[in-house]
């Protein structure tokens, strides 16, 4: 395995959008969402530990998850995790990453990848990830990879390249919010746009460059700690002054001001898995699209549906289309697929109860 290869794996984010299963004390990427025999984040470290050294494979996340990620990647070292005592969005902690990496390595280059992604042709992945590697090794490349959309999605940021470039490696024109429908449906029509997935890669020198010259104050902040970094001091450092960094995302931060920006149209297989309408796309189902994780039902007159239970429990459904039913402990939830983006909020009122 090339030992300049690197990677940051993002699992700090709370999952709200699969509530109840999903909560702050235990976030959907330390779920096995899909009943598949391991959880997102442990798929996601053995995707990536097939191509980069698992000792060069460093976890970002929240310092209340701290055990979870030892108890779930157990050949995890304390070291290879990163942890953040605020919330601040990805660019101060990928700022952070990169500094630690490059002390250590100079020549390193490095994927950024969130650890609730589920993608199922993982060879696939490896070559494209491998082909983006060699890339930022010649290049002073920012690089992401972008998903090839199939349907006009508007829950995701698009990524527009220049459609005169005939190269595999694509150049980027800019980033586009998320759109409404018709917007969607016009970038697809175009066929030079791809979902944003948020996977990056470039190299440490491309990235810390970057950071210097679009986030000077960021920079500086924690510049301060780089004596300390891949010492017992590092924490002390993170603990005393990451609260201090801007929060905002790597988009906002980087991507959109750079002009050094790539992108590799993916040919694997991917699901963000952001919602429970997502988990229903991507898991087994019956001859009226009923999909079910751990539970046992009955369904009459039932379609369209996603059924979880965690409990050893018969579950009867008769007259329900298109619902989101889900059993955990001390909540039952049955709503309407159609408005799983209110799951959010209705979070928000569960906790007052």
């Amino acid at each position: 395995m090339n030992k300049n290869y690197y990677a940051i794996l993002m699992a700090g984010g709370v999952g709200s959008r699969f509530w109840p299963v999903s909560t702050t004390e235990l976030p959907k990427q330390f779920h096995d969402m899909l009943g598949a025999g391991s959880t997102l984040i442990q798929k996601t470290f053995s995707r990536l530990s097939k191509l980069i050294p698992a000792e060069n494979i460093f976890i970002l996340t929240n310092e209340r998850y701290n055990d979870l990620v030892l108890e779930q990647l157990p050949t995890v070292k304390q070291e290879q995790i990163l942890l953040e005592p605020a919330m601040r969005n990805t660019a101060p902690c990928i700022l952070y990453a990169s500094l630690k990496i490059q002390k250590v390595n100079p020549h390193a280059v490095m994927v950024v990848a969130p650890s609730d992604h589920w993608i199922e042709d993982e060879d696939e992945f490896a070559n494209n990830l491998k082909q983006c590697f060699d890339f930022c090794e010649k290049e002073d490349a920012l690089m992401t990879l972008g998903i090839q959309p199939t349907f006009p999605n508007t829950g995701f940021g698009y990524i527009e390249f220049d459609k005169s470039d005939e190269n595999a490696i694509k150049k980027v024109n800019q980033f586009r919010e998320k759109p409404n429908y018709e917007t969607a449906k016009s970038f697809l029509d175009q066929g030079n746009f791809l979902w944003n997935g948020g996977i990056f890669i470039w190299s440490a020198k491309s990235i810390t460059s970057a950071f210097e010259k679009f986030q000077p104050q960021m920079n500086s902040l924690f510049l301060q700690g780089l004596e300390s970094y891949n010492t017992s001091l590092e924490q002390d450092f993170i603990n005393k002054n990451y609260a201090k960094a801007e929060n905002v995302s790597i988009d906002y931060a980087i991507m959109e001001n750079a002009k050094n920006v790539y992108v590799l149209p993916a040919t694997f297989d991917w699901n963000d898995l952001g919602t429970w309408g997502q988990l229903h796309e991507k898991i087994d189902k019956d001859e009226n699209n009923n999909g079910v994780i751990n539970a046992k039902v009955i369904l009459e007159n039932a379609s369209n549906n996603i059924i979880r239970s965690d409990a050893n429990k018969i579950i009867v459904i008769d007259g329900l289309h298109d619902y989101i039913i889900v059993d955990k402990e001390g909540v039952l939830m049955i709503y309407p697929k159609s408005k799983e983006q209110d799951i959010k909020r209705i979070t928000g009122l569960a906790n007052e109860l």
